[in-house]
């Protein structure tokens, strides 16, 4: 049947171009360019996939030309299915010419390290290295990346140093090292990995911001003015990014209420603004968004509207940054109608609202359980085309139609959200199953879950024992014994591509 199918797809071929590759010091795919082969083929391999024979997908593509291009577009579309990507990569590796580029390793190693198999993203790195594909950097920042989200630091810190094994390290790749762990709170280990490789990469202004935004993300203002002092001793001059990260850790992590705390807030904003102007650097208009998101925060809507006023009124021109702050006080503050002026004034200036943007709305209608306003909003969102929503956009509406108890409404959302590319990912796939298991709809909740095993998410040990616990308290212990027996088939019957990689059990 699936080589009957095969048969009638008739793809184009594609031009022998190198894939885009991705950017030197970002570990983020690129998203995918316009490509109808690419989609036939991602389409064909979601269809028809057997998850519990995963060596039907290679037959699947007898007939198909692989390009360098076609299997990178192909993976970038993927990138939420690490199984089924492993599998068309292993079946390209078979070709004669195997079409296997950088850009396609480094995304299927991305892949595979969001599901935490990390064996086998080392293996995939080896295999690189056999095929003359020699890793780059980039390469390993990715694995990086994911190795810190998971919470294995000295893995990651090890792997940076691995590197220097195939490629020369530079400063950026250092800033990227030490950034990633400050982003995730590991500041402490970032310190410590600055101060060990002083040698190698000599501080830079660059290197002292990434920290003092790591201590301030922390809440640790007064160790952040410490490394800021620090610098200017050492002779490094701070510039205005290095004051805006200070300037944004003085103002977001503190409380507000009472009165007197924001206007200490506001004092300490200020000494901030007067150091700058010391050293004669003048705020920007991330300087001003930062002090006018104090005001946002604080539930002064009638004082953020001034403010932002005043600013254009000085030449400052708002950012998209700085018109969501404004949005996201009058939403919370329950004037939703000044949000939507203020929605159109932003577009009016050419200002493009961000997912961050609409999500202010989507937060307040959950609230009031406005499901009508939501959908609408949502609607818009989609017409307006200024940008897709992201992930936690779905969580927020996902999360909202679940309480009220509108299935069908999520369902549509669900799939709307993989036509966009935004997911699923796990949070997605925990919220919804949750959700579910809360509205003890148990077919549904055990649908999705092996769904997201299917596709390569390993669930988290609670979304495994929620679902346990509401199955046998629902006198379904039948149902429980038929899914942890497809769930060990899946862990053991694994197709015969996978034996030489080491696959963890997808199963708790």
């Amino acid at each position: 049947m699936l080589q009957y199918a095969m048969a009638l797809l008739k793809l184009r071929q594609s031009s022998f171009l190198s894939p885009p590759f991705l950017r030197r010091f970002s570990s983020v795919p690129p998203p995918p360019s316009e490509s109808n082969d690419a989609e036939l083929l991602s389409n064909l391999l979601l269809q028809h996939h057997n998850p519990f024979h995963a060596a039907e997908s290679s037959l699947q593509l007898h007939g198909v030309t692989l390009t360098p291009d076609l299997l990178f577009q192909t993976l970038l579309r993927l990138k939420h299915h690490s199984k089924i990507a492993l599998s068309l990569f292993h079946y390209a590796k078979t070709l004669p010419n195997p079409p296997l580029t950088h850009a396609s390793y480094t995304l299927l190693i991305d892949s595979v390290a969001k599901v935490r198999q990390f064996d086998v993203a080392w293996q995939l790195i080896v295999e690189m290295a056999q095929r003359d594909l020699h890793p780059t950097p980039a390469t390993f920042l990715t694995l990086i990346r994911r190795l810190i989200a998971a919470g294995l630091t000295r893995q990651a810190v090890r792997a940076f140093h691995d590197i220097d094994a195939f490629a020369k390290t530079t400063p950026d790749d250092f800033c990227f090292l030490l950034d990633t762990l400050c982003k995730y709170g590991y500041v402490r280990l970032a310190v410590e990995v600055f101060n060990r490789n002083r040698t190698t990469f000599p501080p830079s202004v660059k290197m002292y911001t990434v920290l003092i935004y790591g201590w301030c993300k922390l809440g640790k203002v007064k160790m952040a003015q410490t490394f800021l002092n620090e610098m200017i001793e050492r002779g490094i001059e701070p510039n205005v990014v290095t004051y805006n990260v200070l300037l944004n850790g003085v103002c977001r992590k503190v409380s507000l209420h009472p009165e007197e705390r924001f206007e200490r807030t506001i004092r300490n904003a200020e000494e901030v603004f007067d150091q700058m102007r010391k050293n004669r650097i003048e705020p920007d208009v991330t300087s001003f968004s930062i002090l006018l998101h104090v005001y946002s925060r604080a539930h002064k809507p009638d004082l953020v509207l001034d403010k932002l006023r005043l600013m254009k009124e000085k030449g400052i021109f708002p950012n998209v940054v700085m018109y969501t702050s404004v949005i996201k006080c009058l939403a919370s503050c329950g004037r939703l109608e000044d949000a939507e002026r203020l929605l159109e004034e932003m577009v009016k200036d050419g200002v493009s609202p961000c997912a961050a943007t609409y999500n202010c709305f989507f937060k307040e209608y959950r609230g009031r359980k406005d499901a009508e306003s939501a959908l609408r909003m949502f609607k818009r969102m989609k017409e307006d085309g200024f940008c897709a929503p992201s992930s936690h956009t779905y969580v927020i509406l996902i999360r909202m139609f679940l309480r009220l108890d509108k299935i069908r409404v999520v369902k549509e959302i669900w799939d709307d959200m993989k036509i966009t590319g935004a997911g699923p990912d796990l949070d997605l796939y925990t919220v919804l199953i949750h959700g579910l298991c809360e509205r003890q709809n148990w077919r549904e909740a055990c649908h999705y879950f092996v769904e997201m095993i299917e596709n390569g998410f390993l669930p988290l040990k609670g979304t495994f024992e929620t679902l346990y616990r509401g199955l046998i308290q629902a006198d379904m212990l039948r149902t429980w014994r038929r899914l942890k027996k497809k769930l060990d088939e899946e862990s053991i019957a694994f197709g015969s591509e996978f034996q030489n990689y080491q696959l963890k059990p997808y199963r708790r």
